[in-house]
């Protein structure tokens, strides 16, 4: 007897070998129709897999995440397999799932067209008909090689070189074969919605020096609306592109003489200035003390944090006094020089340190994106000392004043705990104790949390947020680091109550993540149109006439004096113009339209961003008003 025990601990029997499709059908028919795939033994299996002995066994259905990786992952097959029919001497190379889609780099004979997306696309549609089965093979490598050769698939039998492997195994749908280690839909009639969206040129294993090849890109979900839903969304995210705003609203720049090195306008600096300020004001009434750490420091340092040798590759460097020198990736190190200034006692703690530090990080050309990938960026960096026993509730502490600040933007998000990395430092028994702390503050807060195992920094486990913005896109900006290990490669020590020394705990926080990226995202988040209290320009006078400048600009004057950002516009140009350009171009929160009734009336007119209507009110009402509306309410 099979004895197949289910997620909720109850035990179904078999008596006979069946696959984890047939099982999936016992238990209940529209179980298996979603059913793609299955954990055994928490080994991911196709559907055809036989179930042939005791097990336990997770059912992978295709509405969820591990289903809908198993979708996308076939649909990347598919596409392969429409371009070597219409594109017929196409080499394939990899196709991997990534976030909503997937993409498969291809060296063509002739390269691809916008219109080639569409008969590809169209290609895909009569594949998914023909409902082939995704079929599993085994082979040695010595006779996949050969298979590949007499395909004249160079790139796979690289691949099969690369694995090392004595075995590996080989998916056929119809014609196509292709190396992979699966998993994969039943068959292709399962994919029912997808889209293929653009191509981009890629080098065969991101090396440079290597072949360009043509990456084409795609996206899939597991039902149709889903897929209209994404394509909506992407529509309105193009629309909120904070690199066509901040260019429109002259905020930022990017110039070929620094690329990956944002420039920043005034209006751009007003936005950065107001999220450092409530930054610096929350920080300090919550203990934070700031301090600034040398952009530059000797290789030795990062040496010892580990940096050298697990982030190197991403590190600028420089040569002083024949030393060698890194600008700094992260500002972790130049905290502990800082904390290593001062003896400490156990009286002093928790003792925390708030930096906005200016970090640089090597990134790929193709991998640079706006604001939100860049080489240089101010990361609003903060590093808590405490002892062992205070180590939850500091975590409580913080994750309580992240959910304030990412509420005041309007922000949704949701937590993930990564854990122990493969490129780790530090004992697993140090590692434990951490997982275990940060699980602890979580469940103690009574937080929903996603499990994320193996993405932890290299010196410890961390808490993420990924953040929900008005359109439904995901973002991670915030995080929160538990380290025992710097403490102890650096010899940091504190006095405790028994008058020993004792090693310290150290959590890296940081809370924008990148101020510069956590620009950009506000940017596409409120479509530039940024709430009063953190616009750029919050008010722009604007005149019909000439009559009403000396009016106007008293007016412009008095909200300077209040700290009001404003503008003043006194241009001979006609009035419909004028507030145009400050809603559509601008989109400036007020905008107050000054003619001869409101100079002799000692009034204003009021148009608010995006509305037709508009209303008028004393002037000095009206400064009451905005300084009420300026202010930062938390």
């Amino acid at each position: 007897m099979i004895e197949i025990i289910l997620p909720d601990s109850s035990v179904r029997t078999l008596e006979n070998p069946v696959s984890v499709l047939e099982f999936a059908k016992s238990i209940g028919s529209s179980l298996g129709k979603a059913t793609v795939g299955a954990l055994v033994d928490n080994v991911q299996v196709d559907g055809s897999y036989i179930l042939d002995k005791s097990a336990k066994v997770e059912l992978i259905t295709i509405d969820s995440e591990k289903g809908t990786e198993i979708l996308r992952h076939s649909a990347a097959h598919v596409m392969a397999q429409a371009v070597q029919r219409l594109f017929p001497g196409t080499k394939v190379t990899i196709g991997p799932v990534i976030e909503n889609g997937f993409f498969y780099d291809f060296d063509p004979e002739n390269p691809f067209t916008e219109d080639d997306l569409a008969k590809i696309e169209d290609e895909m549609k009569k594949i998914v008909k023909e409902n082939y089965k995704f079929e599993r093979s085994e082979m040695t490598s010595t006779e996949a090689k050969k298979m590949f050769l007499e395909m004249k698939e160079d790139y796979k039998i690289e691949i099969i070189d690369d694995l090392g492997a004595e075995r590996v195994s080989i998916y056929t749908i119809g014609e196509f074969k292709d190396l992979c280690r699966g998993t994969h839909l039943p068959s292709t009639g399962y994919l029912k919605a997808f889209k293929l969206m653009s191509t981009a040129g890629a080098y065969w294993r991101g090396d440079s020096n290597k072949k360009m090849l043509q990456r084409i890109y795609g996206v899939a979900f597991p039902t149709k609306k889903e897929l209209e839903d994404y394509l909506i969304m992407m529509e309105e995210a193009e629309k909120r592109d904070h690199r066509k705003l901040g260019k429109q609203m002259n905020l930022f720049f990017l110039d070929e003489h620094g690329p990956g090195f944002p420039f920043f306008m005034p209006k751009g600096m007003e936005v950065i200035n107001k999220l450092q300020e409530i930054w610096r004001r929350e920080h300090k009434k919550a203990g934070y003390k700031e301090i600034k750490t040398p952009v530059m420091l000797d290789k030795e340092l990062w040496e010892i944090s580990g940096h050298w040798f697990n982030y190197r590759e991403n590190m600028y460097t420089s040569e002083i006094d024949e030393k060698e020198y890194a600008i700094k990736p992260m500002n972790c190190p130049g905290s502990i020089l800082a904390y290593k200034n001062n003896l400490h006692s156990y009286k002093n703690f928790p003792l925390k340190y708030g930096e906005m530090g200016l970090v640089h990080r090597h990134e790929f050309s193709g991998a640079l994106h706006g604001l939100m990938r860049v080489r240089a960026f101010t990361q609003d960096d903060a590093h808590v000392f405490c002892t062992e026993d205070q180590i939850e509730d500091q975590i409580i502490e913080i994750i309580n004043l992240y959910d304030r600040f990412y509420k005041l933007f309007g922000f949704e998000y949701n937590i993930e705990l990564s854990t122990k990395p493969d490129k780790a430092i530090g004992s697993d028994e140090i590692w434990d104790i951490a997982e275990r702390d940060l699980t602890n503050a979580l469940v103690r807060m009574g937080i929903d949390y996603k499990l994320n195992p193996g993405d932890g920094a290299f010196y410890g486990p961390k808490i993420d947020f990924k953040m929900k913005d008005s359109i439904g896109r995901i973002w991670q900006c915030g995080t929160i680091q538990l380290d025992f290990n710097l403490p102890l490669r650096f010899n940091m020590s504190y006095i405790g109550s028994d008058g020993e020394k004792h090693q310290p705990v150290m959590i890296h926080r940081a809370m924008y993540g990148s101020i510069e990226r956590f620009m950009g995202i506000l940017i596409e988040h409120y479509a530039g149109a940024f709430p009063v209290w953190l616009a750029p320009v919050q008010v722009s006078i604007l005149t019909i006439s000439e009559e009403q400048v000396e009016y106007a600009s008293d007016l412009f004057k008095k909200l300077q004096d209040l700290g009001i950002r404003a503008e003043l516009d006194t241009r001979d140009e006609k009035i419909g113009y004028k507030i145009r350009e400050a809603n559509a171009e601008q989109k400036i929160p007020i905008q107050l339209i000054i003619g001869k009734n409101e100079v002799a009336n000692s009034e204003v007119n009021i148009r608010r961003f995006g509305s037709q209507d508009s209303a008028t009110m004393k002037a000095e009402d009206f400064l009451k008003l905005i300084e009420e509306e300026s202010k930062v309410v938390f």
